[in-house]
């Protein structure tokens, strides 16, 4: 099953404008077997944090490669800049396309859900049920769950043309009566939000 990589740096007030042209030279001179797909930075929530998702064809060849990396040291070239990292493994709702680049934002909404020990089953039909409707007002980028770390729980991305837009789709979705999904947040337990915005080199941008 495919795999998604998602790593978080932490970075110094100030430091995201220094550290995105190394990471884009360390992305573009290092070889890897996973597909670049996005390159963030936050903008609204947890602030000088940039955001690297990379896409794998099994668990097996991203083991091997986050091995790799881990013991390489300098992640993505500004080890000297992160203050903290996060790594964190997601499988794709299975009812859903792999993700693929191109203009969709620029702003992105990561939301970060935890579930229910017995609700994540229960989440992924809700969400196979309600996002056909959901996604003919505004698309959705990705829903996955988490197959490590903090379990059980789920990440969604939404891309929006402005954040007018994401207010309105979002209000549309509720008073259509078709978001959130049927019974969904009977299984959920917190909510992390942020918004980000895409490095000029981002292939999601």
């Amino acid at each position: 099953m495919q795999r998604y990589e998602v790593v978080t740096l932490t970075l110094p007030i100030g430091a995201t404008g220094a550290a995105l042209p190394r990471i884009k030279q360390y992305l573009d001179e290092t070889p890897s077997r996973g597909r670049f797909l996005a390159c963030w930075y936050s903008d609204i929530g947890a602030l000088n944090q940039i955001m690297v998702i990379r896409g794998y064809e099994s668990a097996a060849v991203l083991a091997e490669e986050r091995e790799a990396a881990l013991l390489a040291g300098n992640p993505f070239g500004i080890g000297d800049l992160v203050t903290d990292m996060e790594i964190n493994d997601y499988a794709p709702f299975p009812f859903l396309p792999p993700v693929e680049p191109g203009e969709k934002g620029p702003f992105y909404e990561v939301r970060v859900y935890g579930i229910k020990p017995s609700g994540l089953a229960p989440t992924i039909e809700a969400w196979r049920g309600a996002v056909p409707a959901r996604t003919e007002i505004s698309p959705l980028t990705i829903a996955m769950y988490a197959v490590d770390g903090k379990a059980p729980r789920f990440m969604n991305i939404w891309p929006y043309p402005s954040l007018d837009a994401r207010n309105k789709a979002r209000a549309d979705a509720v008073a259509a009566g078709i978001w959130p999904p049927k019974g969904g947040p009977a299984h959920l337990t917190d909510l992390a939000s942020s918004i980000f915005l895409p490095a000029s080199f981002s292939p999601l941008r």
